[in-house]
């Protein structure tokens, strides 16, 4: 079995790290190249960028701040937010990052998805799914949750894997910033529902969540912000936590 991994998320907005709730509500969490120094010294096993208005505001991604937080770095480093084409890829890839994250652009036009992996390698295309429980499904959100797009979210879930997409950043706009826990009926269906990893999102609170979603959502990944960023705890006491509880981690 792979080992886990914990992942440390910065959503940046006006080059600034924010958190909120629900997509809403946002409040300033910290500067973008500090905290990639913290949680690259602090055991994280990958970070993750997103520039959560870029899409919305139709703006490319603040290339000069990616440039900056890769040079913190020495573990993988994900990017998304504002990505439109083969070219904004390739930009961002030079610029330090390793992997890049597209949603809105891979909803808009699906054949991006299989373009890039073709081009880059599935291994450097992420598909972020943004998903709102509605009756008994979910439904994908785009643009930074603004907009429905009208998609389920494990037909689409299962469509990117066929793209081409190596791997999901599942986010649960319900649980986001709520610290109640991971949606994890949500996290357990795409998990097994699909072969590429999943990196669970939204709703990080205690440690007893962590484990869960790997134990009980079958997460290949988990993804937090609140909880690092704001010292309740550091990505190396996760870990410790989840090696007693039967979760096998990285380092």
């Amino acid at each position: 079995m792979l080992a886990k991994r914990i992942i440390p998320c910065l959503d940046v907005k006006d080059g600034k790290v924010i958190k909120g709730k629900n997509f809403v509500n946002l409040e300033y969490a910290g500067d973008p190249v500090e905290l990639a120094r913290r949680y690259n010294d602090d055991n994280a096993d990958e970070l993750v960028f997103l520039d959560i208005t870029a899409s919305y505001e139709n703006r490319k991604i603040m290339i000069e701040i990616v440039k900056e937080v890769a040079k913190q770095l020495f573990i993988p480093f994900t990017v998304g937010g504002g990505i439109n084409s083969i070219e904004d890829i390739r930009e961002l890839l030079n610029a330090g990052a390793d992997k890049v994250s597209i949603n809105t652009a891979a909803v808009k036009n699906p054949v991006l998805i299989k373009e890039a992996s073709e081009k880059f390698g599935s291994q450097c295309i992420v598909v972020a799914i943004d998903v709102k429980k509605e009756n008994s499904g979910w439904k994908v959100y785009i643009k930074g949750g603004k907009e429905t797009a009208s998609l389920d979210a494990l037909e689409w879930a299962k469509k990117v894997e066929k793209l081409g997409a190596g791997e999901i950043l599942l986010t649960s706009i319900d649980r986001d910033g709520t610290k109640k826990g991971y949606d994890l009926k949500l996290t357990k269906l795409i998990s097994e529902s699909v072969s590429i990893p999943v990196i669970a999102s939204g709703g990080a609170g205690d440690l007893t969540s962590l484990s869960d979603v790997f134990n009980k959502g079958k997460a290949d990944a988990a993804l937090a912000a609140s909880i690092f960023h704001y010292n309740k705890y550091s990505v190396s006491e996760v870990k410790n936590y989840l090696k007693t509880n039967n979760v096998e981690v990285r380092r």
